[in-house]
Parts: C-alpha cells; structure tokens; sequence
C-alpha cells in the first residue's frame, strides 16, 4: 500500500505539472494509450493476465472499473484546481470510508470505538474542506466525489475471487478510463502537446499503471481495515512534492484536519483489528 500511495502520489505530481495546458479528457486518454503499450509490453512480467472469468468476477470488474472513470474524472479536476496536499489530506478520508463501506455492504464487525474514531475522522475531513466559510469551493466537493468512487472501487477489488488476475483488472480499468476519455475529448478541440509535457504524460502513465497493480495486490489480500491506514503514507508524499515542485503548503487548519483524519485512522487499526473476521462469501 505505501508504494501504491507513492506511485499515485507521483502521477498526481506528474500530471499537475501540465497545468492545465493539455484538456483534461485529452490528457487522461493520452495517459491511458500510454499505459496500455506498458501493459503490452510488460504482458507476463508481473503475473498471469487472461479474460476467462466468471459472471461474478466480470460483474465486480465492471463495478470496479466504472468506479475507475468517476474517480479519475473528478479527482484530476479537482488537482488541476487545488494543490496537491490539500487534495491529498482529503483523500486521507479513505481508509475511514473503506472501513465503514467494509461494515455496512460486507458486514464486517465494526465496533462502537471504530464506529466513534469513523464519526471524529470525518470531523476532520470539514476541517479540511471548510464548508461555509470563504476557504470552500467546488473543488473540494470533487475531492469528496472522488473519494466515494474510490471507496466503491477498493470494496469491488476486494470482493474479487483469487483466480482474478491483478493484471487483468488493471487493464479493464485503464481501457475503461481511456475509453470514456475517448469520446468525452471529442467535445473539445485537440490540442498541441510539448515535449516537456510529453515527458510528464509518460512519466504519469508509468506510475499510475505502477499504483493500480500495486492497489489491486494490496486490496486483495488481508484484511480492510489493516490495510487502509498505510494509505496515511500519500500525505508525506503530497506534503514534499506538493512544496517542492509547486511551493504549496497546507494552512494550520488544514494540517490539523489531516492528523485528526491519520489519527482516527490509526486509532480504528489499534483497537479493532484483532477482532477482525474474514468477509463472507456471496
């Protein structure tokens, strides 16, 4: 999971450096042929890959892949539009909603303090967002848009049966993101791309496609709840990057929102995870 985050982390780097001088569905569809020639490419190196799967797989693949192009729609407006730390502290919200997604479709025992650290941690999360006061905009509601379709495409990952192949629902989600990216750049004119942001859509496509395997791997094996907080491990990443390329660092508030979210986060792992139960079968 931390090098899922760091992968991510770098994509988000790497594409906010374009600046919005390639449009947004221009930029995820070039994102994506890139990423799907690396998967050619890289076919067999980093496991099996094959389209024989059951009616139930294909169904969650579906979900999950669905789930792929809301959250990459909304979470690279909102990075065009915000900086990266702040972004990245909202989607620090993640392993609570996983945790909470987990008990109430799942039906994983979640216990009174878990379910109290859940409610604290998304006090935090208006923290961070601010809402009523001049600091909030529709940037910030993206960010939440986004976080709940990555909370529907970690639980879908997650319900997956083992014969899956990671690499294969890799690909559904990069085909799925390049598809609609598609026909959603047709409505606007294309647009001249540089060298320089060449570089950066390639470097992009190479860690993303890196954090979706890493992503699916992690999801897959162990338990929810264990596995969420290492998510914490992208705010260092958005926190460096975010200073070093952009020159943005987070007001107190926001910061402070971000440590009670990773605190609430942590705490839920701490008193809960011994109590864990594996997931039932459908």
């Amino acid at each position: 999971m931390m090098g899922s985050m760091a992968a991510f982390v770098l994509n988000d780097t790497m594409t906010k450096t374009t600046g919005g001088n390639v449009p947004l569905f221009q930029l995820l569809f070039l994102r994506g042929l890139i990423s799907i020639g690396l998967i050619l490419v890289l076919w067999g190196r980093l496991g099996p890959m094959h389209l024989r799967l059951s009616a139930r797989d294909w169904k969650l693949v579906a979900i999950r892949s669905a789930a792929e192009v809301g959250a990459s729609y909304f979470f690279v407006t909102a990075l065009f539009n915000m900086p990266l730390a702040n972004l990245s502290a909202i989607l620090q919200s993640l392993p609570l909603t996983v945790t909470l997604g987990a008990a109430l479709v799942y039906r994983e025992k979640v216990g009174w303090r878990r379910f109290s650290a859940i409610l604290v941690g998304f006090a935090g999360v208006l923290l961070i967002v601010k809402p009523g006061t001049a600091g909030f905009n529709i940037w910030s509601v993206y960010a939440l848009i986004a976080v709940f379709f990555v909370t529907i495409r970690d639980l879908s990952t997650r319900r997956l049966s083992k014969a899956v192949p990671s690499m294969t629902v890799t690909l559904a989600a990069v085909l799925s993101v390049t598809c609609f990216s598609a026909f959603a750049q047709l409505s606007t004119p294309w647009q001249p791309v540089s060298t320089a942001h060449w570089m950066a859509i390639t470097a992009a496509a190479f860690f993303v496609l890196i954090g979706y395997y890493l992503s699916i791997q992690t999801m897959r094996v162990g338990d929810v709840s264990f596995i969420a907080p290492f998510r914490y491990t992208g705010l260092i990443w958005a926190l460096i990057l975010g200073w070093f390329v952009f020159g943005d660092w987070p007001v107190p508030s926001t910061l402070a929102g971000a440590a009670i979210v990773a605190a609430t986060g942590l705490f839920t792992l701490y008193r809960e995870r011994k109590t864990t139960r594996p997931l039932p079968p459908l």
